[in-house]
């Protein structure tokens, strides 16, 4: 059983707000009342002072990180408790997955710009952290290693690891794939050549051919903006077709 004991109100509600999110089983006690019978794990505050810590995992929360105590809680009492990793699938959009050991702690999509902010926030506090970058998208993957330059990176070969999506699952198949990024081990780098291949523009092209709704390509200088990540196929299409206008 996990038990949230604190006399910290704001600790309070953001512990319990995020337990209940995950739609996990818990109890709340005052700081001074006795530990429930098969007691776990307890969450408390720098500030609470509780008896019968000694056989429980406890967690101390600070008020303003209430899910990184959560996910410390849960990969602690799931057995996952080890190196922090963090995964990511570039692309236009890349994928980010945070690993504690064997158990996924947290995951992201945002744009490739945020992907450095995002990151360093998740491994902060770490000890001996590591990201792992599919090597699908070059150039995006060569400006996330640049905004880590201190933070050990490795290159992961991401193929087959983007999984079978059924119904429903649309959308998540580049979290997914970080996921499983995370899991595989890669080559460490300090940087990522990041010249594009004619194969890789050639499907940059293809795919803007196959989104756009006059069946016509983009240019190679677009083409080009898409694999470093500045330009989605989208906004590629729209320019393209300003262009022409």
């Amino acid at each position: 059983m996990i038990v949230v004991a604190t006399a910290d109100f704001e600790l309070y509600h953001g512990v319990v707000t995020e337990l209940r999110d995950r739609g996990v089983t818990f109890t709340t006690i005052e700081p001074d009342d006795p530990l429930p019978e098969r007691t776990e794990a307890v969450v408390v505050g720098p500030e609470d002072s509780i008896d019968g810590l000694e056989d429980v995992t406890v967690v101390e929360a600070d008020p303003a990180e209430p899910r990184r105590a959560v996910e410390d809680l849960l990969a602690t009492l799931r057995g996952g408790e080890g190196q922090v990793i963090v995964g990511v699938d570039p692309g236009e959009k890349p994928g980010i997955a945070v690993l504690a050991g064997d158990v996924v702690i947290g995951a992201f999509q945002v744009p490739a710009a945020q992907v450095g902010d995002v990151v360093r926030r998740e491994i902060e506090g770490a000890t001996d952290p590591l990201v792992r970058i599919g090597d699908g998208a070059r150039l995006v993957g060569s400006r996330i290693v640049d905004d880590l330059a201190d933070v050990p990176v490795e290159v992961v070969d991401e193929t087959g690891t983007t999984p079978y999506l059924g119904t429903g699952a649309r959308g998540m198949g580049d979290v997914l794939a970080a996921v499983n990024i995370a899991r595989i081990e890669g080559k460490r780098v300090d940087s990522i050549d990041i010249e594009p291949t004619a194969g890789e523009l050639q499907r940059i092209k293809d795919r803007s051919r196959e989104a756009g709704a006059d069946n016509r390509a983009i240019d190679e200088r677009l083409a080009r903006r898409v694999a470093a990540g500045e330009l989605s196929i989208e906004e590629a299409l729209a320019q393209h077709r300003g262009s022409e206008e």
